[in-house]
C-alpha cells in the first residue's frame, strides 16, 4: 500500500514498457494502485475516466493471469477507492 509520495514515485505503471528508463507515474496524471493478484503493486493510469468507469474498475490484459493472454479483474476497494483489489482472472 502507498505510504507516501516517495513510495508512489517508485511504483511502476501498468502497460509501461520494461525497456523504458522511467516506468513510474507521470505528473498531472491520476492513478489507482492494484492490490493482490498478478498485477499487485502496479499503478493503472485512470486519467480522464468518468466517475462511473472508476466505480467499475477494470479488466486488464496480462500474460501473468491464470489464463495466459487473459485479463486480471480489479475493482475499487470500498472505503478506499484509490486502491483496486484483485477480483479474479478471466480468459
Amino acid at each position: 500500500m502507498l505510504t507516501g509520495m516517495q513510495d508512489w514515485a517508485r511504483k511502476r505503471v501498468y502497460g509501461a514498457d520494461h525497456d523504458d528508463l522511467d516506468t513510474g507515474p507521470r505528473p498531472g496524471r491520476e492513478y489507482r494502485e492494484l492490490v493482490a493478484g498478478p498485477l499487485d503493486g502496479l499503478l493503472v493510469d485512470v486519467t480522464g475516466w468518468t466517475v462511473s468507469e472508476l466505480g467499475e474498475g477494470a479488466a486488464l490484459l496480462t500474460e501473468l493471469a491464470r489464463y495466459g493472454g487473459g485479463r486480471a479483474v480489479y475493482a475499487p476497494r470500498p472505503g478506499a477507492p484509490e486502491l483496486w483489489d484483485w477480483a479474479g482472472d478471466t480468459p
